[in-house]
């Protein structure tokens, strides 16, 4: 039996190479079919279906303001881009984009519920809009019925705390047939609140669990309190709750000092 000549080293590093520049090749090709197939015409981006929430977004506006700004192709375009391009628009909140294959783009619009104005810490500034996620954003307030409102204030970033203590302490009024107009939280982290009567609240410091206690407390002997006063709780002026076993109460039309003495 002859022995098997065995292949010489630089043979097999040839045809290695070989192999290696015909797979190059091989991905080279395609890279650029790819490329050429995602730069075709026919798969420029044709049109954009807008849906979900249009109540203050004209569709047809918002499709011819964001069109300009997008580049690419149905590969090649930036989804992130559009997102944000949608999102930019007012009351937009968030923007869902996917590709429709061949040349379009669908997008999921959801728009801001606007829950409460926002005036910032102390009420100051030009009052912006609070959302149902308790997120600050600013829009066209003639858009919006503002008396319907009620105006929350407090640090900035914070506002969703604030709708939340709202939301816990304004149904505890609403009962007694009293609106709460506003709300604030101090910077020194103070909870207070007027009523559509025009009365000052102070709740005191704490989270909903400390404050909504002080508030029942004072809430279920309200009218027992202003009735021997010959007064409904509509006639509050001011009431203070950072009392530890009670409050204070300041009611219209009624004095707790005494006249002066008539002089002689």
């Amino acid at each position: 039996m002859k022995n098997k000549v065995a292949t010489p080293v630089d043979v097999k590093l040839m045809n290695l190479a070989v192999v290696v520049l015909v797979l190059v090749l091989l991905v080279y090709c395609a890279v650029a079919t790819v490329r050429s197939v995602s730069r075709a015409r026919a798969f420029d981006i044709q049109g954009i279906t807008v849906t979900g929430d249009s109540r203050h977004n004209n569709s047809l506006t918002l499709r011819a303001n964001v069109a300009p700004r997008i580049a690419g192709t149905f590969f090649t375009v930036d989804l992130s881009r559009v997102r944000a391009a949608f999102e930019a628009a007012p009351w937009v909140r968030r923007a869902v984009v996917h590709r429709d294959f061949p040349n379009r783009l669908r997008v999921t619009l959801q728009e801001h519920e606007p829950v409460a104005l926002w005036g910032g810490e102390g009420g100051q500034g030009d009052a912006r809009l609070v959302n149902s996620f308790g997120e600050v954003f600013e829009a066209n307030l003639g858009e919006v019925d503002q008396d319907s409102l009620p105006l929350l204030s407090g640090p900035e970033g914070q506002s969703a705390e604030v709708l939340a203590m709202y939301r816990a302490i304004a149904p505890l009024f609403s009962d007694m047939d009293m609106a709460v107009e506003q709300m604030e939280l101090s910077g020194r982290g103070s909870w207070s609140l007027r009523l559509d009567a025009g009365a000052d609240i102070e709740l005191g410091r704490g989270s909903i669990d400390e404050v909504k206690p002080r508030v029942d407390r004072f809430l279920k002997t309200l009218t027992q309190v202003v009735s021997r006063y010959g007064r409904a709780p509509n006639a509050i002026e001011s009431a203070d709750l950072r009392h530890e076993n009670g409050y204070a109460i300041r009611l219209r039309g009624v004095s707790t000092t005494q006249p002066d003495a008539p002089k002689k």
